[in-house]
C-alpha cells in the first residue's frame, strides 16, 4: 500500500488560514517554521517532519487528514467529513464559535445516518 502527502490540500489550508497576515507573522504563530520554509510548503513542497506536526497543530486537524493512501477511498464518506471540518476549523472568517458549531452540525448529520 502507498500512502503520500496531499501537499495541495495543505498548501491551500494554510492559506485560507493565514489570510492576509505575512508569513513570518504566520511562522511565528506557527512556532518552529521558518518563513521560509512556509513559503515552501505553501508552493505544494513537502515539508519535514517536524514542520508538518508543527502546521497540522496550528491548522488544528489530524496529520491523517493530509495522508492519501488506498484505504482512504474506501473510506470516502469520513474522509470528506473530516476535510470539510478541517477546512471549517481553518477558515478565519467564520470564528472559532462559528467553525465548532458547523462543525457539531455536520458530526450530528453523520452519526445520525450511521
Amino acid at each position: 500500500m502507498s500512502n503520500r502527502l496531499n501537499t495541495e490540500l495543505l498548501s491551500s489550508m494554510i492559506k485560507a488560514k493565514r489570510g492576509n497576515q505575512g508569513l513570518r507573522a504566520t511562522a511565528e504563530e506557527v512556532g518552529n517554521v521558518s518563513a521560509a520554509t512556509l513559503s515552501r510548503v505553501e508552493q505544494g513542497n513537502i515539508p519535514d517532519v517536524d514542520t508538518f506536526i508543527s502546521l497540522c497543530r496550528w491548522l488544528e486537524v489530524s496529520t491523517e487528514t493530509f495522508i492519501l493512501s488506498e484505504d482512504k477511498q474506501k473510506k470516502r464518506d469520513a474522509s470528506v467529513k473530516d476535510l470539510v471540518v478541517a477546512h471549517l476549523r481553518a477558515d478565519r472568517t467564520l470564528g472559532r464559535d462559528a467553525a465548532e458549531t458547523l462543525i457539531q452540525v455536520i458530526n450530528h448529520f453523520y452519526y445520525k445516518q450511521i
